[in-house]
């Protein structure tokens, strides 16, 4: 089957859209990849849970950085999470990965993460950062630009399920998390009933 490497110009639109297209893209850093099995969308206006409803140093950095430059933060003093830049005129915002589905590399995932159930290796967007050695040196870089990283996806497009952001209390009624319907590896499964949309 034929694989595509995604260009930036698949950022240059709005968050949710880049948030269900890149389920079932490949994640490759380094020597380590998964498959994108859930993400979230963070929106830059109207979104209390976004950065940028409370940080001007969020809403600088999408001034300035260009689609699909990384977006690091330290959660809860503990984990990074990696988020990528959209940029569609009018509507930006950034795309949280929250899981993966580890397909190359499982060995240096499994000393990173200290761990060999291969299901919990990045089923979570802190787990992931570690089991693929993402850190906050590469917060504002260019995907682009860092050698040896790539996304790419194929033709077949995967069943999507859709339910509410996870660990929020703000705009939390925004079905804006994403996750491959029926994965083993994503963070949480769907909590509520299907919505009718997919």
């Amino acid at each position: 089957m034929q694989t595509e490497i995604l260009t930036r110009k698949f950022f240059e639109r709005p968050p949710l859209v880049c948030a269900r297209e890149m389920l079932g893209c490949t994640l490759t850093w380094g020597e380590t990849a998964g498959i994108i099995v859930e993400t979230e969308a963070y929106a830059e206006h109207g979104d209390e849970a976004a950065h940028t409803f409370v940080r001007s140093s969020t809403r600088t950095f999408i001034q300035d950085q260009p689609a699909g430059a990384l977006y690091i933060y330290l959660n809860y003093g503990v984990h990074w999470l990696l988020n990528f830049l959209t940029k569609a005129d009018g509507n930006r915002g950034f795309v949280l990965i929250r899981a993966l589905q580890p397909v190359s590399g499982l060995d240096l995932m499994r000393q990173r993460r200290r761990l060999d159930r291969d299901k919990m290796l990045c089923s979570g967007p802190g787990k992931l950062t570690q089991a693929l050695g993402i850190t906050a040196q590469w917060h504002g870089k260019d995907f682009f630009s860092i050698p040896g990283v790539s996304l790419s996806r194929n033709a077949k497009r995967p069943a999507i399920a859709v339910d509410h952001r996870i660990g929020i209390t703000k705009s939390p009624d925004f079905e804006w998390r994403f996750l491959i319907a029926n994965s083993e590896y994503v963070s949480l499964k769907r909590r509520k009933p299907a919505s009718g949309r997919s």
